[in-house]
């Protein structure tokens, strides 16, 4: 048989016109990569800003928390604690129900108040109704501040602050936003140098025990949750503390005229998609 034909070749040694293949196949391989980058950002884009939030997104139980503010901001307009806790209850049942609960209501900053927790905090006393700095939602502070001291000295305590929504009822009876947080020592800002108390970062823990301290004195009818902030790995608050949380806020209806309620609060049933997410947050939790 005749041996096969041989590819021509140039004087110079080049390949003939004839076999740019490889050119192809490395534009071929480039091409599907660019669609396959282009394709992983638009999937990417999608899951991120479409799907996962709304799928996060639950006010079934309280629509009308859908245009709540989700976080508190310091007198200089920084972003501060996530509001993570909302009461449906008059200002009377919300005061009645923390001190049933073995809450304090917070003095007012005045300069005795600020005197006698610069006292208390060097002197390691205990100062119950400690004055709390202000925070601010919709444009003015706190109207209800209550704590729970932790140990003999203010550095460490148990506190949230309420603020009133004012043109939303529930039931007929006020509206309430809360920021809970755990006050673990006092320090200086990160942002501004002033003095204040630094919270721990789990401010997720702090909301649970507060609303497990008023269940347990009888004084919430059902607790739910709405979304909040929304899953937070690295939050900073007005002083530039670090806080993590699931991102969602617990609501509880007090009970009319502070009745004692003999059994545990009825708990509302939360979507699938934010049990998965509450799910895997908890596995998530121990690692912060």
């Amino acid at each position: 048989m005749p041996a096969d034909p041989q590819p021509e070749k140039r004087n110079d040694g080049s390949q003939p016109a004839s076999a740019p293949a490889p050119a192809k196949r490395r534009y071929g391989k480039l091409r599907r990569m660019i669609h396959l980058i282009i394709w992983s950002i638009v999937l990417w884009l999608f899951i991120a800003y479409l799907l996962l939030p709304t799928l996060w997104k639950h006010y079934e139980h309280h629509p009308e928390l859908a245009v709540a503010p989700r976080t508190t901001e310091t007198v200089d307009h920084i972003p501060g604690d996530p509001l993570n806790v909302t009461l449906v209850g008059t200002k009377e049942e919300v005061i009645r129900a923390f001190l049933s609960a073995g809450w304090y209501p917070a003095d007012p900053i005045t300069l005795s108040s600020s005197l006698k927790i610069a006292e208390t905090v060097l002197r390691g006393k205990q100062y119950d109704h400690a004055p709390v700095s202000n925070l601010f939602v919709f444009g003015r502070k706190q109207d209800l501040a209550f704590e729970k001291p932790d140990g003999n000295s203010p550095k460490k305590r148990q506190h949230v602050r309420f603020w009133l929504w004012e043109g939303h009822e529930e039931d007929g009876r006020p509206v309430w936003l809360g920021a809970a947080t755990f006050d673990h020592s006092v320090g200086l800002s990160h942002y501004t140098g002033q003095i204040t108390h630094h919270i721990a970062p789990d401010v997720d823990a702090e909301r649970d025990r507060m609303m497990n301290d008023l269940a347990d004195a009888g004084q919430l009818t059902s607790r739910s949750q709405v979304t909040g902030v929304g899953p937070t790995l690295y939050g900073r608050n007005g002083g530039g503390d670090r806080y993590y949380t699931d991102g969602e806020v617990d609501v509880g209806v007090l009970s009319a005229h502070n009745a004692r309620v003999a059994e545990e609060p009825v708990p509302l049933e939360n979507p699938p998609a934010v049990k998965l997410k509450n799910r895997i947050w908890s596995w998530i939790r121990p690692w912060l």
